[in-house]
């Protein structure tokens, strides 16, 4: 009997796995889209719907009731700095916020307020079909309503500069210039041909010098 079997373990141990759902979890609602296996995205589904949820909770609750919220959500999301000083203590640097740290305050601020309205459902998974290489299944999971924004942003390659004697494509060039091109290649031609001839014709010239030499 299958009683008590639930989730994917995702041939992890339970501490990795957990570290493995939180880094998948801080990386959706900061970028509100990512690509990874079908197995992987279903586990991800429920674990990042909870935090929707604390997230929704707290905006009508009472501020002691929305920072215990606040505290339970933090728990899904990658551990911030715990060392990290507030004024970066005397001549110190201000440590810096880790993703966690500032996918919480998107959660809170941006993502919780979208959904106020709907009773469940913020996820949605579209599969990609199988990985090159190892062919494992990869599916594209991502928060309703991201639809606009996409998945990835090809940066824009910088021009190279062309010579000038480099010209775009589809562009023809001009009948005087392909007329300078035949004429130069004839003339190459004949050239190589009058070489030939004139290699060929000394040949037996030094062979009669070879037999005249020996009478």
């Amino acid at each position: 009997m299958r009683h008590r079997v639930a989730h994917r373990k995702l041939g992890r141990k339970t501490e990795h796995r957990i570290a493995l759902l939180r880094n998948l979890c801080t990386s959706l609602i900061t970028h509100e889209r990512i690509i990874t296996t079908l197995p992987k995205a279903k586990e991800l589904r429920p674990f990042a719907e909870r935090v929707i949820t604390l997230g929704k909770r707290a905006l009508d609750a009472e501020p002691e009731a929305a920072l215990h919220n606040r505290r339970l959500a933090a728990a899904y999301f990658q551990t911030g700095n715990s060392n990290r000083i507030p004024d970066g203590g005397y001549k110190r640097p201000r440590a810096p916020r880790t993703a966690g740290v500032s996918a919480l305050d998107k959660l809170f601020s941006d993502v919780a307020g979208r959904y106020t309205d709907r009773p469940g459902g913020y996820t949605r998974i579209l599969k990609l079909g199988a990985r090159r290489g190892d062919g494992a299944e990869l599916a594209l999971i991502e928060l309703i309503g991201s639809e606009t924004k996409p998945a990835h942003e090809e940066e824009k390659k910088p021009e190279k500069k062309r010579r000038f004697f480099a010209r775009k494509k589809g562009e023809k060039e001009e009948p005087q210039k392909d007329a300078d091109k035949k004429a130069a290649a004839k003339g190459s031609s004949e050239g190589k041909g009058t070489s030939k001839k004139s290699a060929s014709e000394e040949k037996p010239k030094t062979r009669r010098s070879k037999k005249s030499a020996d009478e």
